[in-house]
């Protein structure tokens, strides 16, 4: 046991971080957070982007292994499952993705991954400590509604995130570095269905949990990808002067 904290302080510490979320998403409405396209050197000493994403997203794994292994013994078949899961999405981050993505050259801000590392250290403690301390889920609770509807929107989230993220890394060939309108499938609808993909699948994980740590990590995920969602379109169509008026950024006919 690495630490011990009662139920209700884990709660407050919940409540407080969830409170934290919003004003993150405030500030972030107002000031596109450095990822990609929206980097300058003034936001200090960067790294490489491949580099930057292996280890901020890394992290969440090695923390919920640091929080989980001491007590494991504390762990149900059904916590399993809702690990694995999330563990699957963050393998596929961590050790895949950036090493599909066309970006050769490109650089991450240090303050992005340390704020990332902070963000994912967060998670990792809140769901590992859970999990090990708090959870009584029984057997019962997979043939739940309220888990089958959260698997099945976790999954569905989980392939458009996939497959939107594999449609964006063959825009360009490995060796360029422009930008191009994406023009394919949820694309013709909305500017970002990587991201639109990604808030299904968090739902998807808070509804299956349905725990304040999973609920904690949608808000959170809301409050990062939704601007830098609004973000990406507002810079689709100052930089194309032919960019589709009638695309939405995230949501598709909403947002």
């Amino acid at each position: 046991m690495i630490l011990t904290i009662s139920y209700h302080s884990f709660q407050l510490l919940q409540y407080t971080w969830i409170a934290v979320a919003i004003i993150v998403f405030l500030v972030l409405l107002k000031i596109a957070a450095p990822y990609g396209r929206h980097t300058s050197s003034k936001w200090g000493i960067a790294i490489s982007n491949k580099i930057g994403w292996m280890i901020m997203e890394s992290t969440v794994l090695v923390v919920l292994a640091i929080f989980i292994i001491p007590d494991i013994q504390f762990v149900s078949s059904v916590s399993w499952v809702m690990i694995a899961l999330f563990c699957l999405h963050y393998f596929n981050r961590s050790f895949i993705f950036p090493f599909r993505i066309h970006t050769k050259g490109k650089k991450m801000p240090v303050l992005i991954v340390c704020s990332a590392i902070f963000f994912n250290f967060m998670n990792g403690f809140s769901l590992g400590y859970y999990f090990t301390h708090f959870a009584n889920y029984t057997a019962t609770w997979l043939t739940d509604f309220r888990f089958i509807a959260g698997i099945i929107l976790f999954f569905s989230g989980l392939y458009i995130n996939w497959k939107s993220d594999n449609i964006l890394i063959h825009l360009r060939k490995p060796n360029e570095t422009h930008y191009i309108i994406p023009a394919k499938w949820l694309f013709n609808y909305i500017s970002c269905p990587n991201l639109f993909g990604e808030l299904i699948e968090w739902l998807g994980f808070a509804l299956l949990c349905w725990n304040l740590p999973a609920l904690s990590f949608f808000i959170w995920t809301s409050a990062n990808l939704i601007p830098r969602a609004l973000a990406h379109h507002q810079w689709y169509k100052n930089k194309f002067t032919e960019y589709p008026a009638n695309r939405f950024a995230v949501v598709p006919f909403v947002l």
